[in-house]
């Protein structure tokens, strides 16, 4: 195992990291750690807060000091410092412990939210009693606002966000969510402030897939498969810390840590690009512009989202859950059909399209 060093907090956390919605089963999950992998990622609605639970008997097992992790809380439509400060003393209760390596805030998606009274509240209340050691958020929409928000405000020592392999192809047009910060910087460009400003930064969604790998060997290079070369092309992008995967059987232990050290060849490299090529139009990079743009107020990126659970990560009960969750103004059945979403998509996703066919599965 390679290890980097997160930002500011000085942590060395190994290239592979291991996601933990789900975690694999303890045999399992030993041997990823005795094989080098030392950061795991939690929160507290993995598992319905089991996620945390095996994290703690693991910290127990295997010596604290053997192993970092992050776990998340939640904000709501409006933060909230006593349901933060709750939600961690819970998630701690659960781990076991008297300390969080890292503790983000799961999902942001409003950059406001970042630097609101309550919310840093909540994180300096929580820091003076000793119950983190480095403050993070992840990101799943709306990233090139909350990101560089996360990032000069200061407040914040990591970000976890979705960079894979999609990110090669840049956006088609010229939409810009900030004024000093066009998106035509893509996420390479958010990856590199974050660096400048020594804010560490762990990739998720690397493989696009989560826990199902699809059947993929046409695009299989040699002896390495798609996976692998999808986490290479992370890896060699030394702005990222570490790439984090689920890893849930045996042969995806060593195919995931099988790329430490192995750099990305010119025919794995033609591979990915050939890859995209044929599957980048139903895949959405979630930068929120569609949602912004939508006259009906349909929460496009959260519906998108949930169709990639299903889709990708085989997680089709939670994602009719999440759906189901949303009030009927922002699901599919608001789309008047206007066209707003598709015109304003930056990488020419039929946004529409997918929308109808997210309804059409995930409200059955």
């Amino acid at each position: 195992m390679s290890y980097r060093r997160l930002g500011r907090t000085d942590l060395q956390i190994s290239e592979i990291s291991l996601g933990g919605s789900p975690l694999p089963d303890r045999d399992l999950l030993f041997r990823i750690i005795e094989r080098g992998v030392n950061y795991i990622d939690s929160s507290v609605s993995y598992g319905n807060g089991n996620c945390e639970r095996q994290i703690g008997r693991l910290l127990k097992e295997v010596g604290r000091d053997k192993i970092y992790f992050g776990t998340k809380f939640h904000i709501r439509e409006e933060p909230d410092e006593k349901s933060i400060i709750d939600s961690v003393n819970g998630s701690l209760r659960r781990l076991g412990t008297e300390t969080i390596d890292v503790l983000l805030i799961h999902g942001a998606e409003k950059a406001e939210h970042l630097t609101d009274e309550r919310v840093l509240g909540a994180f300096e209340k929580l820091k003076r009693e000793g119950k983190y050691r480095f403050r993070g958020l992840s990101c799943h929409s709306n990233h090139f606002q909350v990101v560089k928000k996360a990032v000069d405000c200061g407040y914040y020592d990591m970000v976890q966000l979705g960079y894979n392999v999609f990110d090669i192809e840049g956006p088609e047009k010229n939409v810009k969510t900030y004024d000093d910060y066009p998106t035509e910087s893509g996420i390479a460009g958010l990856l590199a402030l974050a660096k400048s400003k020594d804010v560490g930064m762990i990739a998720m969604k690397t493989l696009k897939v989560g826990g199902r790998r699809q059947n993929l060997d046409r695009y299989k290079t040699g002896t390495t498969s798609i996976f692998q070369a999808m986490l290479k092309w992370v890896l060699e992008n030394r702005d990222v810390t570490s790439a984090l995967t689920e890893i849930l059987t045996y042969d995806q232990m060593e195919e995931d840590l099988g790329v430490v050290g192995v750099p990305l060849s010119g025919e794995e490299r033609a591979t990915l690009y050939r890859y995209v090529a044929q599957n980048c139009r139903d895949y959405c990079r979630f930068c929120g512009t569609c949602q912004r743009r939508c006259p009906s107020g349909i929460k496009t990126t959260d519906v998108m989202r949930f169709l990639a659970y299903h889709e990708s990560y085989a997680k089709t009960r939670l994602a009719k859950d999440f759906y189901s969750d949303l009030r009927p103004g922002q699901t599919a059945l608001a789309c008047d059909h206007c066209g707003a979403c598709d015109e304003a998509c930056p990488y020419g996703v039929s946004v529409q399209r997918r929308l109808l066919e997210a309804h059409r599965i995930l409200s059955a």
